[in-house]
């Protein structure tokens, strides 16, 4: 199938090329022959991308709507550089170009911002329910120090929704309907309210049974939006917006990958048995997970009981005030956002329940000031602040980890850009940003463990049941355990009161934070630009900046540092042949310090957790080429391809010994000794190794043909994207190695040539792979599972403008 998308794109290509050759001597085209003009904000101005001198991708509504991009995962299959992982419940984790992370933790924060309609959000998990009436999606890539600022390490998604349009009545509808049940329904009328204002109000519906055999990966969203806007005088406009979505469903689901086992020298792996669509909670599933022992609690696994869910609510208001004045523009943009959330997730081979709350507030004002001689400036200053209250139960069946969270982060910036004009086509630009972070946490965590007493001697009474995520510490019998005190144990009892024989017990020590830290941090940028021709310029930037540190509940890594970066990038964007031919280049290197790294380990007291590390620094480089045609007035090509070269300088982390072998890590290790606690450890190196969801080798190709008939038109388009090998879990297991991928998606759609309204016939995944898109490690159970993409999908949508 591969050869054949590839032959047919490659006989396409060289007839664009042969026509465009061809056409260099011949007159102006018309707009229907050239490329079409994209408009972006992404440097706080608007200006054509052409001209905006930083790494950036863009995807229209069209585009969006074309590739079924319904929610942020989906953005990998039209983003080469990005690759943005479903972590379950919602959540979200987010690479560009190698740099990003497992963001699980409510403490962490995500490498690569996220922002909504010119506002910051917080939570990855709220990033959800956006992906309706939009005008386009921006993705920079790289450091955003000065503009963005804190948490943009590895870039900043800019999803932007269309704005109410002034004085007209207009609007749409698209629905569509394809296998597994896919539903989808999405609208938005305009209403005008006089001349000077408008009313928009938009919406969809989004819903689709399970992608895996237990019904899990399912999907079942709804969201609406309404925003007003007038022009309240020439140089006011006013708008304010309000948005709210539903999260529902299973959420999404696991499969097992296989197992190993420690003998005695080193550790042997055996492949599951299962196929990738069978999820954890299917009986063959749960059958295969009750044949691993796991020797604490002296017996073998029991099947899962717990039922997933998925219940999030998100709520917002935004307001945007743009004055002109006689010496620059003045933008304010205030904003709420509140969310809750109650989940069980099953993305992992173990549960996850968590009930919390979210609540953000920010505030951004900035001024982009008319030329004062040779200078352009913007400045401006922002304030953020968000809270959260979370409730967590990390069930492992032998193992439940109780957590409770009360997090602040507060942020103030001030930021400045200026750009000198040397002259007509050389331009000098320099930015910088002052941040102040503060985080306060108020936690505790403990854990409760079932343990076999009478090891190697297997219990009597082994079959005592395994925890659940309901399982409380009243419930347990525990509560005649101080939990402030060095824990203690107590024996298993059933319901009648009777102990189980040989089984108790075990109550950790609560680790408790009641602490703040704060953090000044000032980054900057520096570039030169130099227009070569009127549609080609030259670009060379070094940008640097961070990620906060923060706090967690866990013994002996109670705090992080930030991480930073510095990014060097040499750019050339170009058009050739009357708008007709669009090659731009991008070169880069990416120096890390202090990289934070969010993984499942084991604390100071030898009690598994997800936490944050500091493991050292990274070096990631490469080079990216986009290419576009407009080889007639009928067809278009695209080509994408990034190289990309990731390496850990350094990363080394340690885990306690507790008297056991060395987990299983793809990673050489030395015994050590923790210099705080003294605890005996084992001091993995993984320094040399390449980041996760990093494939060396990414390549996207387009074609789009055009087929006029009378007054209607059919339109044929097709687009592939190959990646090769690439990490999706942190211990480099080779269960965890996700082999080169082709994803192939075709689609047909009649037309009037007004416009007005489209029928279209759609399939994706055409080689119905289904691939590793995260990997997780189950060290009670020796057991490996993963998240995977969606399988092959098909169907038709329809819509109508008016």
């Amino acid at each position: 199938m591969n050869k054949i998308v590839l032959g047919a794109m490659s006989s396409m290509l060289a007839m664009a090329c042969a026509q465009t050759g061809h056409a260099q001597s011949a007159p102006a085209q018309s707009d229907a022959t050239q490329l079409g003009e994209i408009i972006v904000t992404a440097q706080r101005k608007t200006e054509n991308v052409q001209k905006a001198a930083i790494p950036i991708a863009v995807v229209s509504a069209d585009s969006l709507k074309q590739a079924g991009v319904t929610s942020p995962e989906m953005l990998t299959r039209v983003v080469p550089s990005l690759t943005v992982v479903n972590s379950g419940a919602g959540g979200m984790s987010l690479f560009v170009r190698g740099v990003g992370n497992f963001t699980l933790s409510p403490s962490f924060d995500p490498a690569v911002a996220f922002n909504y309609d010119n506002v910051y959000i917080g939570r990855p998990a709220g990033t959800a329910g956006f992906f309706y009436d939009l005008e386009r999606v921006e993705v920079l890539k790289g450091p955003q120090g000065t503009l963005y600022g804190r948490n943009a390490t590895g870039g900043a998604i800019n999803v932007i929704p269309n704005k109410p349009a002034l004085g007209i009545f207009t609007g749409y509808v698209n629905g569509s309907y394809g296998n597994y049940d896919a539903i989808s329904l999405e609208g938005a009328v305009n209403v005008p309210m006089g001349e000077d204002g408008a009313l928009r109000l938009s919406g969809n519906m989004v819903k689709n049974d399970g992608y895996l055999s237990d019904g899990s990966s399912d999907g079942d969203t709804k969201s609406i939006r309404v925003q007003m806007m007038g022009e309240l005088t020439p140089s006011l406009t006013v708008r304010v917006g309000a948005d709210y979505s539903a999260l529902r469903g299973r959420g999404s689901g696991g499969t097992y990958l296989g197992s190993y086992a420690f003998n005695g020298i080193d550790y042997t792996q055996t492949p599951s048995p299962l196929a990738p669509s069978i999820g954890t909670f299917d009986p063959v599933a749960q059958a295969y997970r009750q044949t691993f022992f796991v020797a604490p609690a002296g017996r073998f696994l029991s099947p899962f009981t717990d039922t997933p869910f998925v219940r999030r609510d998100s709520y917002g208001i935004t307001g945007e005030a743009n004055l002109k004045t006689a010496i620059g523009d003045l933008t304010i943009i205030p904003s709420w956002r509140y969310s809750k959330s109650d989940t069980i997730n099953s993305a992992l081979p173990f549960l996850t329940a968590v009930q919390a709350k979210e609540e953000q507030y920010s505030f951004e004002g900035r001024f982009v000031g008319k030329r004062i001689g040779i200078f352009d400036y913007t400045i401006g200053a922002m304030y953020f602040k968000e809270t959260q209250v979370e409730d967590i139960v990390a069930n492992q069946s032998t193992l439940n980890t109780y957590q409770n969270l009360n997090l602040t982060a507060e942020s103030v910036a001030a930021f400045t850009r200026i750009t000198a004009n040397v002259s007509e086509s050389l331009r000098l630009v320099g930015g910088a940003r002052f941040t102040h972070d503060k985080k306060a946490a108020v936690d505790d965590s403990e854990n409760i463990t079932i343990i076999c007493a009478t090891l190697p001697t297997p219990c009597i009474g082994a079959n005592a049941p395994l925890f659940t995520v309901t399982d409380g510490v009243e419930g347990l019998g525990l509560t005649n355990l101080s939990p402030s005190g060095p824990g203690g144990v107590v024996p298993y009892l059933d319901p009648n009161g009777i102990p189980y024989p040989g089984v108790i017990l075990s109550r950790s020590a609560l680790i408790e934070i009641d602490d703040s830290t704060s953090k000044s941090s000032f980054t900057w940028r520096a570039g030169i630009e130099y227009d070569v021709g009127p549609s080609s310029l030259l670009y060379a930037t070094v940008e640097t900046g961070f990620r906060v540190g923060g706090l967690q509940p866990v013994n002996g890594y109670e705090a992080y540092k930030p991480e930073k970066i510095t990014a060097y990038t040499i750019g050339s964007k170009n058009r050739f042949f009357g708008n007709r031919v669009q090659l731009n280049f991008e070169g880069f290197y990416w120096k890390y310090k202090d990289q934070q790294i969010a993984a499942l380990g084991t604390d100071n007291q030898g009690v598994p957790g997800f936490f944050v590390q500091n493991v050292g620094g990274s070096t990631n480089y490469g080079a990216e080429v986009e290419l576009r045609i407009a080889a007639t007035p009928t067809t278009r090509l695209s080509a994408d391809m990034q190289y990309l070269h990731t390496e850990y300088d350094r990363f080394t982390y340690s885990v306690p010994q507790q008297g056991r072998p060395a987990p299983f890590v793809g990673c050489p290790f030395t015994p050590g000794v923790d210099s705080g606690s003294n605890v005996p450890t084992y001091v993995f190196n993984c320094s040399g190794n390449p980041a996760f969801n990093s494939p060396k080798w990414t390549i996207n190709l387009g074609a789009e043909q055009t087929i006029p008939l009378g007054d209607h038109r059919l339109i044929a388009s097709v687009d592939t994207q190959f990646r090769s090998s690439r990490w999706t879990g942190y211990e480099y297991i080779p269960f965890m190695l996700q082999g080169s991928t082709w994803q192939t998606n075709a689609q047909v759609k009649f037309e009037p040539k007004t416009g007005n309204w489209f029928i279209a016939a759609y399939v994706r995944n055409i080689e119905n792979d289904r691939f590793i898109v995260n990997s997780v490690n189950y060290s009670f159970a020796n057991l490996v599972a993963a998240t995977t993409n969606p399988p092959r999908t098909y169907g038709a949508r329809i819509g109508f403008n008016f």
